[in-house]
């Protein structure tokens, strides 16, 4: 891809040969391929790898896991069961309103302020929306500096070899605990009495446990505050730096600047990696023809080439260019949701309220960015950390 076509503001190094199918020296298959990286995702003869599945597959067997580490029938059903709260007549009826005012509460903040970090907007945004969906509405003051200890900016790996992994496994269990005490525990209890429509009231009719419950509300907390909260500061980031796509994105309507926010977010996939691993002999295509994986095979996924592979996605794939081809509708940002069963269910009230929090952003009155970001990684993930960039409006 020529860099001088190439927008992306995350810039990953990815090491040769960049073969759509490849095999690793260590044993994984890569797959960098769009029509491939589908296959896989879609497949029934996988199942999930990576994201700490290991650390999962030793609790106790009476413990029921976390919807992103369970697959076959008991996922499908699990799907199905949640579905309606995440359509997108749901989204639209039930947290377009809200988030546009929790938005505009937190863009009052600034306001009043005249400055603030980027990274602290955009994750109480997420946060509160997030919230609401998954019905943790009665936590204690705090929320938000415990989930920024629980998903720190750089990761240690607890164990009991070593003090540096003793320190990690402490840190990470208190922080378990914090959040089951101010946060999970007290809206288990209110929804207990009053049940509401949202998802910890769902998983109290199924007969959850509350640490069952702790489990799913941190995955949803992952996927609906974490990576949301990376993705509009990459957004954001873009058009402070590029006149033309804001001006094109604050003159759109409502389904142009969501093509926007789709093909950024094609770009810039806030989760790059993702991870099967094979229950048998999987084909799937490429160039030369289909290349078949063996049975247990583990699998690495590189979604942000999938998602500028020329193949699929048409000429000059760095660039911005709503509606293409390949990427329309349900898929229009790629392979950045996932695909198949595991393909992330928050995906429209994302979308919706990126949208909303940018456009009610950029409309304030000189709104501007006073220092560029940093640049970290979360490796698992292939994941991006913005950090550092500070925006300042006129003062009122």
């Amino acid at each position: 891809m020529d860099r001088a076509d190439d927008i992306r503001k995350i810039r990953r190094d990815h090491a040769t040969p960049v073969c759509p199918v490849d095999h690793g020296d260590d044993g994984t298959w890569q797959i960098r391929g769009y029509h491939a990286a589908r296959a896989v995702l879609r497949s029934t003869d996988t199942v999930q790898a990576g994201l700490g599945i290991e650390t999962v597959e030793k609790l106790p067997a009476r413990i029921r896991r976390p919807v992103l580490y369970r697959d076959g029938l008991e996922h499908r059903e699990h799907r199905r069961q949640t579905a309606h709260y995440f359509t997108p007549c749901r989204v639209d009826a039930h947290y377009r309103e809200l988030t546009e005012r929790i938005a505009r509460r937190h863009l009052d903040t600034l306001r009043s302020a005249g400055e603030a970090w980027l990274e602290d907007l955009t994750f109480g945004v997420s946060i509160d929306v997030a919230c609401e969906v998954i019905g943790l509405t009665r936590s204690r003051p705090g929320i938000q500096r415990r989930l920024e200890r629980f998903f720190p900016e750089k990761f240690g790996r607890p164990g009991l070899t070593s003090w540096h992994g003793i320190y990690w496994l402490f840190r990470q269990n208190s922080n378990w605990l914090r959040i089951y005490l101010a946060d999970v525990r007290p809206a288990v209890r209110a929804h207990r009495e009053r049940p509401a429509d949202n998802l910890i009231s769902h998983l109290i009719a199924e007969g959850c446990s509350s640490a069952e419950i702790l489990g799913e509300c941190l995955t949803y907390a992952a996927a609906g505050m974490v990576t949301t909260r990376e993705f509009i500061s990459v957004a954001t980031w873009h058009l402070f730096t590029d006149a033309a796509l804001r001006e094109r994105y604050m003159a759109g309507g409502e389904d142009e600047r969501l093509a926007v926010m789709h093909e950024l977010l094609r770009l810039e996939p806030a989760v790059a990696r993702l991870k099967r691993r094979t229950t048998g002999p999987l084909d799937v295509p490429s160039a030369d023809g289909p290349v078949t994986l063996p049975g247990g095979a583990l699998v690495e996924i590189f979604v942000d080439e999938a998602n500028t592979d020329p193949e699929a996605v048409g000429d000059h794939p760095g660039a911005v260019r709503p509606g293409r081809a390949t990427t329309t509708g349900r898929y229009a940002a790629a392979l950045s949701f996932g695909d198949g069963p595991h393909r992330c269910p928050g995906a429209d009230i994302a979308m919706m309220e990126a949208n909303v929090f940018l456009g009610h952003l950029f409309a304030l009155e000189g709104i501007r960015m006073l220092t560029p970001p940093r640049v970290t990684f979360q490796d698992e993930i292939g994941g991006y950390v913005i950090r550092g960039l500070r925006v300042a409006v006129d003062p009122r």
